[in-house]
């Protein structure tokens, strides 16, 4: 590709840009959390049909995946799950295939009060777009739209064939990714712009979701001591994994990639439920938790660890030695992932970020986890994940650096026209 194509391209990305940012103000305006992610879904469909894509739209059938590597467990009802799939076929064949995907799932936006503007009415100031998933991951989702648009606009089109994928349930099993290689989507390479600061993910962990249910014996409040407090075994046990995650956190002492962090494992109850009356010593307590595990490190055994744990701190419990808590896998079984036998796909990326940005893309060791996993442990297809910066991802206020944002469009138009080819269209 030649300097005038590269900056054809470019100037077609910056002449886009406030319509590409008008469209992401739409798309994070959806209250996409876990099981309402439906109208997402319809907004990413019409956006593929307006652009000539073959859009195949389905319902996730989770019989069909829970024998694949990597499904987790799905509690809630899933019988509204779709994934969305736009194809693009070329004319001429020429280039390497590609899928580009985003996920279009949220995380919840916890206390209004708490935030400045709305979660999901997005405002832009001082260079920034404020909202839930305005960042995490919906920025990115649009882009790779308006990267391929870009390509339409500069009087070119691609030589081979791309899947632009929505997928849900990125942040809690995965298997809105998994269900589109169960369908049989394939590329040479895949291309996930989540926001990683303009760096490129090199190593990911993997994440364990699990639920400690845990029992009491409830008595009056007033003689407590003659019952057994089932919130405070709970603590018990939480004290008992983070003795675990320290000694998780210890091995990766020999991981030549996560070494060079300070600890990269981490271990989080996230969710606490317990007791029926305040005056009532309670009966029940349920700890949904997470934690991470690297790449190489086998689930299952890691699995039996975490059972371990729970098992010897409770025989060292008054009560629970005798009424032992269950342990139940909640979502997230996921491997990490470490980027390979990816050469050919870096190196068109390369020229990509060498021209937007200047100099070598910088690597990034990732303490969280992406759906790149799927495409390189199931399927050995080369998964480069690279994005805009921002910040309060799962938090309150979080935002997009649009000047970012524009850069690594940029950068994503320029690696699809380097990687599947272009010609005048």
């Amino acid at each position: 590709m030649n300097a005038d194509t590269q900056q054809r391209i470019l100037d077609a990305v910056d002449a886009g840009f406030e319509a590409q940012l008008a469209t992401t103000r739409d798309f994070v305006a959806i209250p996409s959390t876990r099981g309402a992610e439906g109208p997402c879904q319809d907004m990413m469909g019409d956006l593929l049909r307006a652009r000539g894509y073959e859009v195949d739209d389905w319902h996730i059938n989770i019989d069909d995946l829970k024998d694949l590597r990597g499904f987790g467990p799905i509690e809630h009802d899933f019988s509204k799950a779709r994934t969305v799939v736009g194809t693009y076929r070329p004319q001429t064949s020429g280039g390497k295939s590609l899928i580009l995907q985003g996920h279009c799932d949220v995380v919840p936006a916890g206390p209004l009060e708490l935030w400045d503007t709305p979660p999901f009415a997005p405002v832009i100031r001082d260079g920034k777009m404020y909202g839930r998933g305005a960042c995490d991951m919906k920025s990115g989702t649009i882009g790779a739209l308006y990267a391929l648009d870009a390509i339409r606009a500069a009087g070119l089109r691609p030589t081979a064939r791309i899947h632009v994928q929505s997928v849900i349930e990125e942040e809690s099993t995965g298997v809105g990714a998994l269900s589109t290689l169960q369908r049989g989507y394939r590329a040479d390479a895949c291309f996930i712009p989540e926001p990683t600061g303009g760096k490129m993910v090199r190593s990911q962990v993997g994440v364990i979701w699990f639920r400690l249910r845990v029992k009491g014996h409830p008595t009056h409040v007033a003689f407590a001591g003659s019952g057994a407090n089932a919130i405070m075994a709970a603590y018990h046990l939480i004290q008992a994994l983070q003795k675990l995650e320290i000694e998780w956190n210890e091995r990766v002492k020999s991981d030549r990639h996560f070494k060079t962090l300070n600890h990269p494992i981490n271990f989080n109850p996230g969710i606490i439920r317990g007791g029926d009356w305040a005056s009532s010593v309670p009966a029940w307590c349920d700890v949904d938790c997470r934690i991470a595990v690297l790449p190489g490190w086998s689930i299952a055994d890691h699995q039996k660890e975490i059972l371990a744990c729970v098992a010897a701190a409770a025989r060292n419990h008054r009560f629970l030695a005798n009424n032992p808590p269950e342990v139940e896998w909640s979502g997230f079984l996921s491997e990490g992932y470490e980027l390979t036998n990816s050469a050919a796909p870096e190196a068109a990326f390369g020229k990509a970020f060498n021209a937007v940005y200047g100099g070598a893309v910088e690597d990034l060791v990732f303490t969280a986890l992406t759906d790149t996993r799927f495409y390189g442990l199931n399927e050995g297809i080369p998964s480069l994940c690279f994005g805009p910066e921002g910040g309060e991802i799962h938090g309150f206020n979080e935002y997009v650096d649009l000047e970012s944002l524009k850069q690594s469009t940029k950068a994503m138009a320029l690696f699809i026209a380097e990687w599947c080819g272009v010609e005048k269209g």
